[in-house]
């Protein structure tokens, strides 16, 4: 089933956040308020506040499996974020959010209470390598069993669930970096015999909750301790 298009205008204020208790109200969700969203969720393109998680099934090439998107559904909280290694700008922000929640679950001892799924939609380039070593970068062992990097076969299948199913836009540009440079947010020199070209995309993290429903939709990048804090009342409630 594809997602309502992308292009639709979504409108943003601040708003409250109150934890809530789950279950009261027919509530599905732990929060009583969407994050920074005044929109009709049926309005806006990707799974917003209170919304089921989408289902999805991609390769985890660094686990050498396939992962569905509601695997921990009853057994954890999901976070997920859509990103492409080259990426000059939000995609090292949105992996460090991950990558923070990943250090405090290990040092914390909750490793197996979250599921972290950061997505490419830029297969074409990112292969298991790159995904490693972007990783490894980011502070994140990505072979850790709670972080499952998911990597869609092909261009057109990164099209159909990045942007078909979660709502997440993105279009491929001519090269440079996005600031006048030919170089990736690690420093790297693009190659142009692999393709010299970026991406213009919609941000967005996702926490859901261990019933699959969506609790956050983040459409900036979130700072690492908020995003950790809400992880948290979430967790709390369960």
């Amino acid at each position: 089933m594809q997602r309502r298009s992308f292009l639709r205008l979504t409108a943003a204020a601040t708003g409250g956040a109150v934890a809530g208790c789950l279950g009261g109200d027919d509530s599905n969700t732990v929060f009583d308020e969407p994050y920074l969203e005044e929109a009709d969720p049926e309005d806006l393109s990707y799974p917003a506040h209170g919304e089921e998680l989408p289902e999805v099934t991609l390769p985890a090439p660094l686990d050498d499996r396939e992962v569905s998107t509601r695997e921990f559904v009853e057994d954890r909280e999901t976070i997920m974020t859509f990103i492409y290694t080259r990426c000059p700008g939000p995609c090292p922000g949105m992996t460090a959010a991950l990558a923070h929640v990943f250090v405090d679950a290990a040092d914390q001892g909750y490793s197996n209470e979250v599921a972290l799924m950061p997505t490419t939609f830029d297969p074409e380039y990112d292969d298991e390598q790159r995904l490693r070593r972007f990783f490894e970068r980011n502070g994140v062992d990505p072979t850790a069993e709670n972080w499952l990097a998911l990597r869609p076969e092909t261009s057109e299948q990164a099209d159909e669930v990045v942007n078909g199913e979660f709502g997440v836009g993105f279009e491929r540009t001519p090269g440079g970096d996005g600031h006048g440079g030919h170089n990736t947010s690690q420093g790297e020199t693009l190659n142009p015999s692999e393709g010299d070209y970026d991406f213009t995309h919609v941000n967005l993290v996702i926490l859901a909750n261990r019933d699959g429903y969506v609790e956050r939709a983040y459409q900036e990048v979130p700072r690492p301790d908020e995003l950790l804090s809400d992880l948290q009342k979430v967790r709390d409630a369960y």
